[in-house]
């Protein structure tokens, strides 16, 4: 039997798939409870990617909160722009 001989001189190292522009890997601890539920909400879905699932419910969690910050600053301001212009 013939064993290939394979050259790697030319290889990089590095993932075979570049992750999408506007992701970053990243190392973190969660609770294995959370892990499992949004592991468990895929697998009811049919499929899909936790991770996905994970990102979606972060960013529910953010939008609502920014959106506040700019209706109070939006509010500060004409108040402000009030007593300048009396």
């Amino acid at each position: 039997m013939k064993v290939k001989e394979y050259d790697f001189s030319n290889a990089k190292r590095g993932a075979v798939v570049n992750p999408p522009l506007g992701t970053t890997l990243i190392n973190f601890r969660i609770d294995d409870e959370i892990l499992d539920w949004f592991q468990a909400q895929v697998n009811q879905a049919g499929g899909g990617n936790y991770q996905t699932l994970m990102n979606n419910a972060l960013r529910e969690y953010i939008e609502p909160r920014e959106n506040a910050l700019e209706g109070t600053l939006r509010r500060v301001i004409r108040e402000e722009l009030q007593t300048v212009t009396r």
